[in-house]
């Protein structure tokens, strides 16, 4: 099987910016861990104090490449994978591209002029993080870039694509043209609900993507959000993995398949009605870095082996040993090679 740009990301290209703080200084921004947010006005004050009053770490991030990243790291085929998304002509920009070429990921940025390179606040307190991002250039993503001939072609190669919710508060309109082609050439089409916000302020824009969702990711708070707007009445992770997966779908080709992870309880998949729990790999506190981009590693684990049409079995192993990885180091990084067999 030929793996050459079999898959293909769309997102925020974000430059993390991580440190370790402290309560107060959650207290001072008003932010909650265990959370993804957009930034307001009175968090911007805090992308300058963290460069310049704590020890930080600049990492490619953005939830949608750093999938991408660990995909391709979990696959160790060069250009397997490719991502498209907007940052600004700056340093920031530079490093990113500099990071995700490192990483062998084929990336396509739209270079927008008027706006600086993304970033991501990573707040890690105890080893949880909170995330605040301040989109700028990646809020600029236009689908004419994705129809240039060049781009268009990437859509065309991959088999497989991933995006994750936070896309849909920036290119609706990108993700609808690729939704329909996958579902028009029987293609994967893989979705994250990313965040509580995006099921709560972004409904429409998610509800109009979902019929095509062949892959639904998300986490327990995420999940509990997307059954509450939707007056579901019910809390139980399983039940509403199982109706997600039962939602209306555009293309009768691939059923939908529902992932949820719970942090260190089971992984819950549903599929045809009914549900499977798959341990997680426990690890001691004393172990735990941060849980930043753990999440993304799962699914990028997850994605690795879908593309070589592994068992769900084997894509939720997959996607435990990423995020496993993961969280024993600072931010979304990972060793030079897996030794995931």
């Amino acid at each position: 099987m030929a793996y050459e740009r079999i898959l293909l990301g769309m997102g925020n290209p974000l430059l993390d910016i991580s440190a370790v703080v402290d309560e107060d200084f959650l207290n001072r921004y008003d932010i909650k861990l265990n959370n993804a947010i957009l930034a307001e006005e009175k968090h911007l004050p805090m992308y300058e104090e963290l460069a310049t009053k704590y020890n930080v770490d600049y990492i490619a991030g953005g939830a949608t490449q750093n999938t991408i990243r660990v995909a391709q790291w979990m696959l160790q085929i060069p250009g397997a994978t490719s991502y498209m998304g907007s940052i600004g002509k700056d340093k920031f920009g530079e490093e990113m591209k500099k990071n995700s070429k490192a990483g062998g990921v084929n990336v396509q940025y739209y270079e927008d002029e008027t706006a600086p390179t993304g970033t991501c606040a990573v707040c890690v307190v105890g080893g949880e993080r909170s995330l605040i991002a301040n989109l700028s250039a990646a809020n600029c993503y236009k689908s004419e870039h994705l129809k240039r001939p060049e781009n268009w072609a990437l859509v065309e190669k991959a088999k497989y694509i991933y995006i994750a919710g936070f896309f849909l508060t920036v290119s609706p309109e990108s993700i609808q043209l690729v939704a329909e082609h996958a579902a028009a050439h029987n293609k994967v089409f893989s979705m994250n609900l990313s965040a509580p916000f995006i099921c709560e302020f972004f409904r429409d824009a998610q509800e109009k993507a979902l019929p095509y969702v062949d892959y639904i990711f998300g986490n327990e708070t995420e999940a509990r959000t997307f059954s509450k707007v939707r007056g579901w009445e019910t809390e139980n992770v399983e039940e509403i993995a199982v109706k997600i997966s039962a939602l209306p779908k555009a293309s009768g080709t691939h059923k939908r398949i529902t992932v949820i992870t719970q942090g260190s309880d089971p992984v819950v998949v549903a599929e045809d009605g009914k549900v499977k729990l798959f341990p997680v790999i426990l690890l001691p506190k004393e172990k735990l870095v941060d849980t930043n981009g753990a999440g993304d590693a799962f699914v990028g684990g997850f994605l690795s082996q879908l593309v070589q049409e592994k068992s769900i079995e084997e894509c939720v192993r997959a996607g435990c040993y990423a995020a496993n990885v993961i969280i024993q180091r600072s931010g979304c990084t990972y060793p030079e090679k897996p030794d995931f067999n």
